[in-house]
């Protein structure tokens, strides 16, 4: 590389990214993580693609579940993410003390999310620190007053994800 980390790190963190909670399930195992690399990849199927660390718990209920929801939070409301990144607590019907119900693929719906879309494993790819999970939308919908609200985005918290590793 030419350019320094710090340089390199300020580009990558100027890319717009929503923000968002991925809801994961495996068995009876659920699991609520904060995400910004997230984006639509295909029209026709419909697929989304979800961008997740390799070592995290998200990551292992995805394998094996074959399952996922993103889940759109509103600009409004963006404390919820620190709470989710790390594992989520799961509760009666709560990750976290956030009310879930599950979607029609058995992945987590955030009762509070301003919209969702309900995923299955469509294709998997290995790249590096984080594994690329395409799904394919086998349900969405906007929860009451989501499709006004506008969501949450990287810049509307302190928080930074991307770049380089840390020590790199």
């Amino acid at each position: 590389m030419t350019q320094s980390v710090e340089t390199l790190n300020t580009v990558l963190w100027s890319i717009p990214n929503v923000l968002c909670l991925i809801g994961s399930a495996a068995g009876d195992e659920r699991n609520g993580m904060t995400a910004s690399w997230v984006t639509q990849v295909s029209m026709a199927p419909v697929l989304v693609g979800v961008s997740v660390d390799a070592g995290s718990v998200t990551h292992r209920l995805i394998t094996a579940g074959g399952v996922f929801s993103v889940n759109l939070w509103s600009r409004e409301d963006t404390r919820v993410f620190v709470k989710f990144s790390k594992p989520a607590e799961q509760g009666e019907g709560t990750l976290n003390g956030r009310p879930v119900h599950r979607g029609v693929t058995g992945a987590p719906i955030f009762d509070e999310a301003i919209a969702y879309l309900d995923c299955r494993v469509h294709a998997t790819m290995a790249l590096g620190s984080h594994t690329l999970f395409i799904g394919e939308v086998a349900d969405c919908g906007f929860h009451e007053g989501g499709e006004a609200a506008p969501v949450a985005r990287m810049e509307d918290t302190r928080m930074k994800y991307g770049g380089v590793l840390r020590g790199h």
